[in-house]
């Protein structure tokens, strides 16, 4: 009998952990308090960058109600839009607690889904779903000029698009034995529409909105983050991830889905 080792997780999964661990343990033991407000200033994601483009005065007149202010001009800046930082904030974590938990969460729905696509399309299905938290975030704060950061956007993707076949008889989760070369990984996938019929995923949907939407309220209260929580990210990610897990899904296991 061939036995699998108890840690077990794709090459790319482990290299996106890395990356995000390294860039925090720069930004924490390397750089200063100013060159990490740099860095902050050039990557994380502010919507009121984006805003001026077609709405200077509504900012103008939003910044009555900010009790940052001096923080919020700084972060706008020069007011021109940075539009890799709808990707760039992804890398950025607020404390290692904060990366803690989206690292954990990514080892988590990071390898079914990466065993599935590779490691391109989980690259560039990561990426897509960072975009989507972004915009998400932007519909409900365009005139916010603070930084949002963080991987939770992807994560949250990642979550989505895993619900779309894990809960499959013989997926990841109903089968016995799931090898990291398994067929479970490769099984056909839920379309969109039975996700919202068959009784675990839906259940899960549920949950995982309910949790979200507590978290996002409760987490400052309880001291789990220094700052409000961008839940319109996570809930944005998670849309994207099932909605692009169709366009993403390699064309030899999409054309089983049913």
């Amino acid at each position: 009998m061939s036995r699998q080792p108890a840690f077990n997780i794709p090459g790319v999964v482990l290299a996106v952990m890395g990356l995000l661990a390294l860039i925090h343990g720069v930004r924490e033991y390397l750089l200063t308090d100013g060159d990490d407000a740099f860095v902050l200033l050039r990557f994380a994601f502010v919507p009121g960058r984006f805003t001026l483009l077609y709405d200077r005065e509504g900012l103008v007149e939003a910044f009555d109600q900010f009790t940052q202010t001096r923080a919020a001009l700084f972060f706008l800046g020069d007011g021109a839009p940075q539009w890799w930082t709808l990707v760039t904030y992804g890398f950025l974590h607020a404390d290692w607690t904060h990366l803690g938990m989206n690292v954990l969460w990514l080892s988590a729905f990071g390898a079914p889904l990466a065993r599935r696509f590779g490691a391109l399309r989980f690259i560039l299905f990561c990426l897509g779903a960072t975009v989507a938290g972004a915009l998400a975030h932007y519909v409900l704060h365009r005139y916010d000029c603070l930084p949002m950061i963080g991987a939770s956007g992807a994560v949250s993707g990642l979550t989505g698009a895993c619900l779309r076949f894990i809960f499959q008889p013989h997926g990841p989760l109903g089968s016995e034995q799931a090898a990291p070369d398994s067929e479970a990984y490769r099984q056909p996938a839920l379309s969109l529409r039975d996700v919202f019929t068959d009784t675990r995923a839906l259940s899960f949907l549920v949950l995982w909105f309910g949790v979200n939407f507590l978290f996002g309220v409760m987490s400052p209260t309880l001291g789990l983050s220094q700052g409000p929580v961008a839940w319109e990210a996570h809930v944005g990610g998670f849309v994207g991830g099932l909605l692009l897990f169709s366009l993403m899904d390699p064309p030899r296991l999409r054309s089983r889905m049913v």
